[in-house]
């Protein structure tokens, strides 16, 4: 069940924006990122020497059909999978991010980026109140402050008449919505989102991506989008389309 829901973010404010620096300015830098593996002894290219970037508060998107690498791309800019060649620089005026040590990098993922998949990954045993809570916690936050960020959060994406019941008791859009409150309950200064529409209808759809524009309005946070759908990728600032493994015009 996909129910819509009216203006999620209505009249609804979130403390503590993102600080990602000067809206404008580079967030992320990457330069000649390339992708490949081994099958036996033939190579597979997934991602044949890309350059990107993302600014302070830009939404991008990147399109195109399944298997051309926009996946492995976001994994590769999202520090969850190294580049076979090529670099990643993070803010100003420019750490390169796969020189840092595994413990240093679990650091700065978790302090700087979000992320949200097409699956929400919600732990079903836990309500959304609590999910939503979760990294907060982890990270060491106080009970109570945690607690009020995360009830803020769920207001603003709409549920706010849903924090005690589970992911069980949600429906596919409320399910992702929680996911994305999740996603910044840290203030991350880039959310990466991976087809975080797939599973959904088109009013469930067009409610997420509408979601998207006003939380980057509400926090300044940078959205790199992945995904096939071109339709909802027309509401990002920029779109970027893959076709075999290179970014094309």
């Amino acid at each position: 069940m996909n129910n819509p829901s009216p203006n999620p973010s209505q009249g609804v404010k979130i403390t503590g924006g993102v600080t990602s620096g000067t809206t404008g300015s580079t967030l992320v830098r990457a330069e000649g990122i390339k992708k490949s593996f081994f099958k036996g002894k033939s190579e597979i290219i997934i991602i044949r020497g890309v350059d990107f970037s993302i600014a302070a508060g830009e939404m991008v998107a990147i399109t195109g059909a399944s298997g051309v690498g926009k996946s492995t791309l976001l994994h590769i800019l999202g520090t969850l999978e190294p580049p076979s060649a090529g670099k990643v620089f993070f803010g100003q005026p420019g750490q390169d991010l796969f020189k840092l040590s595994e413990r240093a990098l679990s650091q700065f993922r978790n302090r700087s980026l979000g992320f949200v998949f097409q699956f929400h990954y919600l732990l079903p045993e836990f309500t959304a109140l609590e999910n939503v809570m979760m990294p907060a916690l982890i990270a060491g936050h106080a009970r109570g402050p945690a607690l009020k960020q995360a009830q803020e959060l769920l207001q603003f994406v709409g549920l706010g008449h849903r924090l005690e019941h589970r992911p069980s008791e949600l429906s596919g859009g409320e399910q992702q919505r929680v996911a994305i409150a999740r996603a910044v309950i840290l203030r991350p200064k880039l959310l990466l989102a991976d087809e975080l529409t797939g599973n959904l209808d088109s009013v469930n759809r067009g409610n997420v991506m509408e979601l998207l524009v006003r939380l980057n309005e509400a926090t300044g946070v940078s959205i790199l989008l992945v995904t096939h759908d071109l339709e909802i990728s027309k509401k990002m600032h920029r779109v970027l389309v893959m076709k075999d493994g290179l970014f094309v015009k």
